[in-house]
């Protein structure tokens, strides 16, 4: 595996590296498999390979090489509310992904309905005026592989998310350095990624343009205290707090603010959710109206006890997870032994902010020995709770059903 040198000291905040190169050998991993794992989804095959030769990462789950799409284990989530940059979760959408950077001479490009364009280079963002933030970057069709019936695309189990401290600048700050014309209404982002054949539509997202300058979304040069893993989008990517990760584009490289809606296809026909509540229909449902998929809703897992283990038995057995808002923070997380009949009150960990994963422990009663379905159920800090009824649509988006794992004590 080839290791990258640090181009970022963070604490000194300046720039730094010999060649400033940030290199991999291949995306693709030189061997596929170290062990495999059961991620128990209904329908399908369900057990996939782990690897840890992919570059700079250790120990996931593989459900795609080309292009790279890695799982997080759930028991990376139970070591603590911040995921670790070497099993953080890789999502990309085309295989033609760069596998070198010159950190030297990137440039972030902003133009469009803008009074004066801008090119930026590396060492001009890391000396703007820096934010932080804890948010958790989520797979829009994270738990996918739990929709019943089936749908198409990658059939992720609950891994395909992960928690970070993000550090780096207000997307404000880089717009209003450009200064937006009247009459805009849109900003639209684009990476190095390209597509893998011609004519294929190069992978693009865009906000509106008062979302894009509310003060929250930022641009990343650090997570967890470290340089951006290049598979997590090394130099830069966007970072859209509360909104699924598809809006936040890696190795960002281009802005265009734009005069009108953003017609291009990742915006206008893909990541599309039905504008139901929970974006549920009935399978086989067609011709209902849809918009882009974009705020994050309450979720919550467990993730002391594995799914299909046998534990021992206790007359109160604890239970401890990770839940998350949405879109807002952490209220409360209740427990249920008896099908959600009944529900106990956990005890919430440290408050990392309103975007990030916040660790539960709690107890329930065990009556006898035998098999116990276990479920939490996330309160959001604006009153939204998780249903008990699974919600479904095409496109496998927004998982939002109070999850059960199936534990045997003895």
């Amino acid at each position: 595996m080839t290791k990258f040198p640090h181009l970022l000291d963070i604490g000194r905040r300046r720039f730094l590296s010999g060649a400033g190169l940030v290199a991999a050998s291949a995306l693709a991993p030189r061997a596929l498999a170290q062990a495999t794992v059961d991620l128990r989804l209904p329908g399908g095959p369900s057990s996939r390979p782990t690897t840890d030769t992919f570059p700079g990462k250790r120990g996931m789950i593989l459900q795609r090489t080309r292009p790279p799409l890695l799982e997080t284990p759930m028991s990376v989530f139970d070591q603590g509310v911040f995921t670790p940059n070497d099993q953080f979760f890789v999502r990309w959408h085309w295989a033609n992904i760069p596998t070198e950077i010159d950190a030297t001479t990137f440039k972030l490009n902003v133009h469009g309905a803008v009074n004066k364009p801008v090119s930026l280079s590396l060492a001009d963002i890391l000396a703007m005026p820096r934010v932080q933030m804890a948010a958790v970057n989520q797979c829009s069709g994270n738990s996918r592989g739990l929709f019943v019936p089936r749908v198409p695309g990658a059939q992720w189990g609950h891994g395909a998310m992960g928690n970070a401290k993000w550090l780096g600048v207000s997307l404000r700050h880089i717009l209003d350095l450009a200064g937006v014309k009247a009459g805009a209404t849109a900003v639209r982002f684009n990476g190095l990624d390209q597509p893998v054949v011609d004519g294929a539509p190069d992978f693009s997202k865009s906000l509106s343009l008062d979302h894009a300058r509310d003060g929250e979304v930022m641009i990343a040069f650090a997570m967890n205290g470290e340089q951006l893993p290049l598979l997590n989008g090394f130099p830069i990517r966007l970072i859209v707090p509360g909104w699924f990760s598809t809006y936040w584009v890696k190795m960002l490289s281009d802005i265009e603010v734009l005069a009108g809606p953003d017609d291009s296809y990742w915006m206008a026909k893909a990541y599309k959710i039905p504008t139901t509540p929970l974006a549920n229909v009935a399978p086989g449902a067609k011709d209902f109206p849809t918009e882009p998929i974009n705020r994050m809703v309450p979720r919550a897992w467990i993730t002391s006890l594995a799914d299909g283990a046998s534990v021992a038995y206790q007359p109160q057995l604890p239970v401890g997870g990770i839940a998350m808002g949405g879109d807002t923070g952490v209220a409360r997380v209740d427990l249920s032994a008896d099908g959600g009949r009944t529900w106990a009150p956990t005890r919430l960990g440290p408050d990392e902010g309103k975007y990030s994963f916040r660790r539960f422990d709690g107890a329930v009663p065990l009556a006898a020995r035998g098999p116990v379905a276990l479920m939490a159920r996330c309160t959001g800090a604006n009153g939204v709770v998780q249903p008990l009824a699974a919600n479904w649509n095409p496109g496998g988006f927004m998982r939002a059903v109070v999850e059960t794992t199936h534990v045997v004590t003895a």
